[in-house]
């Protein structure tokens, strides 16, 4: 576990924006932690273990967590912690894997939290049965980053969910070649456990989203995650990247590839692009001259995201619209491998299925929107 705390927007402390540069040059910073975040050694043979789909493309994948501070912000949802904390997963192709564990998707803390929390994000999860914890990636933490500058790709979550339900897109991306960085926004993430706690804060911080946001909290995390994805951009010193997201975050990949000139290309997995009181958001008035993606579903397409986008697509500029069909709005996710499983093992209904990913089969559902993303980016910033 890596920490990096920026004192403002452009100004870094030399030491950690030259751990950050070499992390994402292929190089491991000889002060990064060894990361701890393994799954337990305990056995849970009554509860049901999960399988993430394995990567597509030729590149064996590392993973390394950081932790990064931005004490020029508050934050909106704890505003006595007293600065802007985020966690983020650095997914790079790597060197080799053998010898080096698989990262688990979730952390113990993290994993006993949503575990208790599940429910009330996505109610057609089980409130028991199953192994949160024991779900590994296939990406292995420590593995050494092949050498070299690649570029880098980032991720937002949908409101309510951690970073940790993308890892399967991201890993794949990783695979072939783009360096992926997942970003959680905590107060409105999942549950996100921090290296250790500090005032105003546990050490595994809770979601604030335990049901629909009003129009106002919307706003507020729109705002506060476009803000997030620059603060990234500006710790680690990137230029020339992508974003992609989904719901809220596919909001905020939207509106943040309109306000930084420093993102190339944006995906937008259903995310609105209004406010909750109709307002639309700037990129859907004035449009981009960015490619932007636009990738929906049959299951979750309303009145209001049509208008949204409708509002987008107007304008002369180069922005796609997609559409899986059968499918349900967290089909963009993890939860496209995940919640057939639980099905299958009798711990989720046919209907709780539909209402989270479609009737869709895994098979189909899972290459078709890995292979958009990187069909997408591989056009517009390859790897």
């Amino acid at each position: 576990m890596t920490s990096f705390s920026a004192p403002g927007r452009r100004h870094l402390a030399k030491g950690a924006l030259a751990g950050a540069a070499a992390l994402l040059a292929g190089v491991a910073p000889a002060s990064a932690a060894h990361d701890t975040s393994r799954p337990s050694g305990r056995e849970a043979a009554p509860l049901l273990r999960l399988r993430l789909p394995a990567p597509s493309g030729p590149c064996a994948v590392g993973a390394r967590t950081l932790h990064l501070v931005d004490s020029s912000r508050n934050d909106p949802w704890a505003p006595r912690i007293g600065v802007r904390e985020l966690m983020v997963t650095v997914l790079q192709p790597a060197l080799r894997s053998r010898g080096f564990p698989r990262a688990p998707q979730q952390t113990p803390g993290a994993a006993a939290l949503f575990t208790d929390l599940c429910r009330r994000i996505h109610p057609p999860l089980p409130h028991a049965g199953v192994d949160w914890a024991a779900t590994l990636t296939h990406a292995r933490t420590g593995a050494p980053p092949l050498p070299g500058r690649r570029p880098v790709l980032l991720y937002s979550p949908g409101g309510g969910d951690a970073r940790t339900m993308g890892s399967a897109l991201a890993t794949d991306l990783a695979s072939h070649g783009w360096t992926v960085i997942t970003v959680d926004h905590p107060g409105d993430a999942g549950a996100v456990e921090f290296p250790c706690a500090r005032p105003g804060r546990e050490r595994v911080r809770q979601t604030v989203l335990l049901g629909p946001p009003d129009a106002a909290t919307f706003r507020t995390m729109i705002r506060t995650r476009v803000a997030d994805l620059r603060f990234v951009l500006d710790a680690l010193g990137l230029d020339r990247v992508g974003v992609y997201g989904h719901s809220a975050g596919g909001t905020a990949a939207a509106q943040a590839l309109h306000e930084d000139r420093r993102i190339t290309a944006a995906v937008n997995l259903e995310g609105y692009l209004d406010q909750m009181d109709g307002e639309l958001l700037p990129v859907a008035r004035q449009g981009t001259d960015r490619p932007l993606l636009l990738a929906g579903t049959d299951g979750f397409r309303d009145a209001r995201l049509d208008r949204s986008w409708a509002a987008l697509l107007a304008h002369a500029g180069p922005v796609t619209r997609w559409q899986l069909d059968h499918a349900h709005h967290g089909v963009f996710t993890d939860y496209a491998a995940l919640v057939p499983q639980l099905h299958k093992a009798g711990l989720m209904t046919a209907a709780g299925r539909a209402a989270m990913v479609g009737r869709i089969d895994p098979r189909v559902s899972v290459p078709a929107v890995h292979d958009l993303v990187r069909s997408f980016f591989a056009r517009y910033l390859p790897s």
